[in-house]
């Protein structure tokens, strides 16, 4: 009962800083572990001692990865500092170094074998992902005005670090991507018969746009199969499919396909992104396609078309080489 006008509080300073819903939930949920940790104590009565006792249980007991941990300590000090107007000094327990992985990438077989064994809206998201470079949750969000078959393009709301970009609308997919608007009109024309039809939309453009909110371009792409009541705003409305769902449609397509590599949503945009240098993409456009603030975020890539290593030949494949298979 005391905690929860507080985490009401933190919810509150959250939102006024516009982060997206992920964040938040992601921030409460390490609030309020940091908190049962303790024993429902509450955080003006406690300190370094305890965010460090906090952060060297993950560490140690739970072994969580460094992103995991950086996040927990990213929330704690963010509850700290705008929340409690207290600065955590002389902590020693700092970010975690995140180990340096080279991405996994597909090649344009395997891309296929994938593809083959997916069907309808989680086929055209994952061709989305390979073939433009989006997040999962950019392809997820796209809305029918985003598309712009005339300039063959596809515009990114508020991506990553909320910086809109464009990126490339695969002419093989034009076809498919009207269907698939006409499949978002026809679950909105019945929205709408029903009295409802209203987009989901941030708090900020709902307010803006109001009724606006009802017509068709503002729809998902792909929405999802169930109208929902916005976590905000409370009004009904029709949000997209949900990630977990189409996370399991991929699951299944890869087991089924027979690729034995670790692929997830992500893994197609690491292939896009890499397919597009061995064909001779400058790195620059690259970086812009997919949204990069940091070049070096980009060049790993060139690690993994092995660029730096052109040429180099292994000395058990040169010429004066015998070797007995």
């Amino acid at each position: 009962m005391i905690i929860s006008p507080f985490i009401e509080s933190i919810r509150a300073v959250i939102r006024t800083k516009q982060y997206s819903l992920k964040t938040e939930k992601s921030y409460l949920y390490w609030v309020k572990y940091f908190i049962r940790f303790h024993h429902l104590k509450h955080p003006r009565d406690m300190g370094n001692r305890e965010v460090e006792a906090f952060l060297s249980h993950l560490a140690v007991v739970r072994g969580v990865s460094a992103a995991t941990q950086n996040q927990a300590l990213c929330a704690i000090v963010f509850m700290y500092k705008h929340v409690m107007d207290t600065e955590l000094k002389n902590l020693k327990f700092g970010y975690a170094k995140k180990p340096r992985n080279l991405p996994t990438v597909l090649n344009a077989q395997e891309v296929q074998k994938i593809l083959m064994c997916m069907l309808g809206k989680y086929w055209l998201v994952t061709g989305i992902l390979y073939g433009s470079g989006l997040r999962v949750h950019e392809a997820l969000r796209l809305r029918i005005k985003d598309i712009d078959f005339v300039n063959k393009s596809i515009f990114i709301f508020r991506g990553k670090g909320g910086k809109d970009r464009y990126t490339l609308l695969p002419q093989s997919l034009a076809d498919p991507i009207k269907c698939q608007i006409s499949i978002a009109k026809k679950c909105h024309d019945k929205d709408v018969r029903e009295g409802f039809g209203m987009a989901s939309l941030p708090p900020s453009l709902i307010r803006k746009y109001g009724n606006a909110a009802k017509q068709a371009s503002w729809q998902f792409l792909f929405p999802s199969s169930v109208r929902c009541t916005h976590p905000i705003d409370g009004y009904i409305c029709r949000h997209h499919i949900h990630e977990t769902a189409y996370a399991k449609s991929l699951r299944q397509a890869v087991i089924k396909s027979g690729v034995l590599k670790r692929v997830t949503a992500h893994t197609f945009r690491h292939s896009f992104a890499t397919r597009l240098l061995q064909s001779g993409a400058d790195i620059r456009t690259v970086q812009e396609l997919l949204g990069h603030a940091d070049l070096r975020t980009t060049e790993i890539y060139t690690h993994v078309v092995g660029s730096r290593r052109a040429g180099t030949v292994s000395p058990i494949d040169l010429p004066e080489q015998s070797v007995i298979c």
